[in-house]
């Protein structure tokens, strides 16, 4: 990665602490930031299973519509994570500058989480009780997840700490894949199905959720004062913060008062918008396999069942095959990962004809390319915003942050769109009884057709997109 300060030259980062800048993140503080994966995992992975047939079988929505649904509270997300970003930029507390909206976002993320599947109300109604819920829910998200991406660039001065930070990140993020996705669909059935069950489901996730928020905030406190902290605090009236060759370094609101200004810095940095064009692909990809799971389950293997075992096999690679992932590095890697997880999806289309233990081994494989996916794209983020850093002596971390989360969600959230639109094209045919209707032979080629192709075409994109990370600036 061409850059134009090595990791060793560069000034430690305003949050790092003296354990980070010595010998890597200490034990800790890898558990304090990896925790906070929880929230992100369950918020990817339960409504990504549940709420699109949630709407579907159990509300009566049609099929577009219910994509739709999913999808718009991530177009507004597209509007608020550059603001959070910028917001936590420019904010200083005793906490810190991320830790107050991690805190913040993700126990206001819990209480609406579990009004997304309270099940209060049937039918229309209920589905606009639903849609408010989960647009409540991905607000609060916004300010949870984007200080939160943004913490690595600061807690560690090295690409190779960063590397293990978010390592631990990717691995946590499949414990609670594993948790969310094996266990909720087991509790929807305990609780009867139905809004009955969904709600039982909707408070497991929000206690997991509330949980995560509370231990990444702890986890990360500091233990010793920065170089940083201690000549901002020696001179609360200072203009420009200090780093540790004490030299000023300016903050990036003191140059980019608009958004427009920050969205055209992050426009010139050819890195990281290749990167971004990269993970709108591949979340549309992951989007899609969580979206079409329970259909895949339901009318392909005709186990209803049989998602937890789906979803077990998926995410278990992530606690698997994270040592080994860590040894690549950049988009070589990502490729080599895009690699097993395209041939994953393609195996899919014959899963009609192949016994169910080999359709749950090509799971794995896709399991396990995506594991690699995650962790080289989220080291790549705050290699980005160190790379930035030492470029523009600006702190942009968080806008950085905000337009990739911002990316992110809108391709998580367009994987629901399109697999819905799929169905709808297909025949597909709603229920309002909490049981899925019987499918057309038509509706059953929809169903795997989008659950098989789409995700691997979209990861074949994500990688060609992401041929221009390498290029210097």
């Amino acid at each position: 990665m061409p850059t134009t300060d090595t990791d060793a030259a560069r000034p430690a980062p305003p949050g790092a602490t003296a354990a980070t800048r010595a010998g890597g993140p200490t034990r800790r503080l890898r558990l304090g930031y990896a925790s906070g994966a929880l929230v992100t995992g369950t918020f990817t992975t339960l409504p990504g299973l549940l709420l699109l047939p949630y709407l579907t079988d159990t509300l009566g929505v049609g099929a577009a519509l219910a994509g739709v649904i999913v999808f718009v509270p991530k177009a507004w997300d597209a509007v608020l994570n550059p603001l959070v970003g910028r917001a936590s930029d420019r904010t200083r507390t005793r906490w810190g500058a991320r830790r107050p909206y991690v805190l913040g976002g993700g126990l206001a993320m819990a209480l609406a989480f579990a009004l997304t599947f309270s099940g209060l109300l049937p039918g229309s109604a209920g589905a606009w009780l639903t849609a408010t819920g989960y647009l409540l829910t991905a607000t609060a998200f916004a300010f949870f997840q984007v200080p939160y991406a943004a913490m690595p660039a600061e807690l560690a001065d090295r690409e190779e700490h960063r590397v293990r930070l978010v390592a631990g990140r990717v691995a946590v993020i499949g414990v609670a894949a594993l948790v969310t996705g094996a266990l909720s669909p087991v509790l929807v059935d305990a609780g009867g199905g139905g809004l009955v069950g969904h709600r039982w489901a909707g408070l497991f996730g929000a206690t997991v959720i509330a949980l995560g928020t509370l231990w990444v905030f702890s986890g990360t406190a500091p233990t010793a004062q920065t170089p940083h902290d201690s000549a901002r605090t020696a001179n609360k009236d200072e203009a420009a913060p200090r780093t540790t060759a004490g030299t000023a370094r300016t903050p990036a609101d003191a140059h980019e008062h608009t958004l427009r200004a920050q969205f055209a810095a992050a426009r010139a940095h050819p890195p990281f918008m290749a990167l971004l064009r990269c993970v709108v692909a591949q979340s549309v990809a992951t989007g899609v396999l969580l979206a079409g799971a329970p259909y895949f389950a339901r009318h392909i293997l005709h186990d209803s069942s049989g998602v937890g075992a789906l979803v077990a096999a998926f995410v278990a690679p992530n606690l698997l095959t994270m040592p080994l992932w860590s040894r690549l590095r950049g988009p070589r890697g990502y490729a080599v990962a895009t690699a097993l997880f395209t041939a994953g999806c393609v195996l899919f289309l014959a899963s009609p004809v192949l016994p169910e233990g080999v359709v749950l081994l090509s799971m794995a494989l896709a399991g396990t390319g995506h594991a690699g996916q995650l962790l080289f794209l989220y080291a790549m983020l705050p290699d980005c915003i160190a790379r930035d850093t030492a470029r523009t002596d600006r702190h942009r971390g968080g806008v950085l942050s905000g337009v990739f989360t911002t990316c992110e969600g809108l391709g998580v959230a367009l994987g629901p769109f399109l697999y819905g639109l799929v169905l709808q094209l297909s025949g597909y045919v709603s229920s309002g009884t909490g049981h899925a209707a019987e499918q057309t032979t038509t509706a059953q080629i929809g169903i795997l057709a989008g659950f098989g192709a789409l995700p691997a075409l979209a990861a074949v994109a994500a990688v060609l997109l992401l041929r221009g990370y390498d290029r210097p600036y």
